[in-house]
């Protein structure tokens, strides 16, 4: 029975224990790590009148994840999640969105320390599981973000059920945002301006199915509506093939359509998104392109209080990984077309097991840059973006599970409303996972 002290604790103050038998998986199928996130981020703007931001931390997680106690018809469980970091070093003037800040950028100060406790019961019956608290979604409306130091969630309610077969039906209510870089969850809102005090978010409501209509194909809709911010539609169709045993192909095609919810806190909104790739592996090798094209008018103008320029996604910095075309540079803005290109190579083939090299090109064209300069509207903005990641895990030994991963970031603009500087940023780090 492995924690069970700890789970004793936690459970007591969550459901009520009735027999010993009843709630024997509850322990025996518990799950208990404590992870390490050892973190460092170097930002460099070229013209940027404060070049440096970034910062140095450590992280260390507790992730308990209980069995199911057996109450009949119904089995219930919980989960515990606590997130702890603290700055070894950093330009504390400057915010990096890795840690709290307090104050205006270029006089606040980052924080020294900061945390994250949540916690969620969960309950099933036959293939449907009901969880309440701290959630970690993965759809294509709302995803956690697990990019930085500590990790983006979520609380409120979710459902998902498999019970009509080749079928998974999700349901799902947000309250609020824990962000990768507070101290406390926040309320909804759109990034990246917040909403005014007076102003009411009841939450993100959310409904989706997806169907698997063969080993190959499989369709996803999914339906969001963030309360009198904006309504999201989207509908994705993916195929899946294995040529032969070394190779396997995977394809798929999206599309986001984006509306204002309700009282329309941020203005209209009007954009839709299409966004189309395929990947092909073979052996150690893997190649992907991707092409992604914003439509709609967008909405208000960007410069004024309200308004929403861009794809709508909650303020946070909450990523949309189901864009193909996602990263530092987003390739969101009105009417911009962007390509791009992946290709990752894992040297196990050369006998170097748990070593992976990836690299990834996406060039944004086309922008409505959405300003005049002395009465003549500006001309189409471009951007373009290169990451290049090294990963290495331990594959055995004393230091089994030891992770490594540097990441590096290219992003150029030009003629793009409200980036007047390139960047460059470094990303290095060292994880590692105890298991009890």
């Amino acid at each position: 029975m492995r924690c069970y002290a700890l789970w004793m604790a936690f459970v007591g103050t969550s459901v009520g224990i009735t027999s010993t038998h009843t709630f024997a998986d509850f322990f025996e199928d518990s799950q208990t790590q404590l992870k390490f996130k050892n973190f460092y981020l170097d930002r460099q703007y070229d013209t940027a009148s404060s070049k440096n931001w970034g910062s140095w931390s450590q992280g260390v997680t507790l992730d308990t994840k209980s069995g199911y106690a057996d109450l009949g018809v119904v089995k219930v469980g919980a989960d515990l999640l606590a997130q702890y970091a603290v700055r070894l070093d950093g330009r504390d003037r400057n915010p990096d969105w890795v840690l709290p800040y307090e104050g205006k950028p270029g006089t606040g100060k980052q924080a020294r320390e900061f945390a994250h406790i949540g916690a969620t019961l969960k309950a099933q019956v036959a293939q449907t599981e009901i969880r309440v608290g701290e959630l970690l979604p993965v759809t294509p409306v709302l995803v956690y973000d697990p990019s930085r130091q500590l990790l983006t969630t979520y609380n409120g309610a979710w459902l998902e059920s498999k019970d009509i077969k080749n079928t998974k039906v999700t349901l799902g209510y947000i309250k609020s945002i824990n962000a990768r870089y507070e101290n406390q969850p926040m309320d909804l809102g759109l990034w990246p301006k917040n909403l005014s005090k007076d102003s009411k978010v009841n939450g993100m409501y959310i409904a989706g199915v997806d169907y698997k209509f063969n080993q190959n194909v499989q369709g996803s809709y999914f339906y969001a509506d963030v309360d009198n911010i904006y309504q999201q539609n989207y509908l994705g169709l993916s195929y899946k093939e294995n040529l032969n045993k070394d190779a396997k192909l995977d394809t798929h095609i999206r599309f986001f359509d984006n509306r204002q919810s309700g009282d329309a806190l941020y203005g209209k909104i009007d954009n839709q998104a299409l966004s189309l790739g395929t990947t092909l592996t073979y052996k150690n090798q893997t190649i992907g392109l991707g092409y992604q094209q914003m439509f709609g008018k967008q909405g208000s103008n960007p410069s004024a209080a309200t308004g929403a320029p861009y794809f709508p996604t909650l303020a946070g910095w909450v990523p949309q990984p189901y864009l193909d075309n996602w990263g530092v540079a987003s390739f969101v803005r009105k009417d911009e077309q962007s390509f791009g290109m992946t290709y990752s190579y894992n040297f196990a083939g050369w006998g170097i097991n748990g070593l992976k090299a990836t690299a990834k090109y996406w060039g944004g064209w086309n922008i409505d840059s959405h300003y005049e300069s002395n009465g003549v509207k500006s001309g189409r903005g471009t951007e373009d973006e290169f990451n290049f990641i090294l990963n290495y895990v331990v594959p055995e030994g004393k230091f089994k599970g030891l992770g490594f991963e540097w990441m590096y970031i290219n992003v150029d603009w030009h003629n793009v409303q409200g980036q007047i500087s390139s960047l460059k940023e470094n990303r290095i780090a060292t994880t590692y996972t105890y298991k009890f």
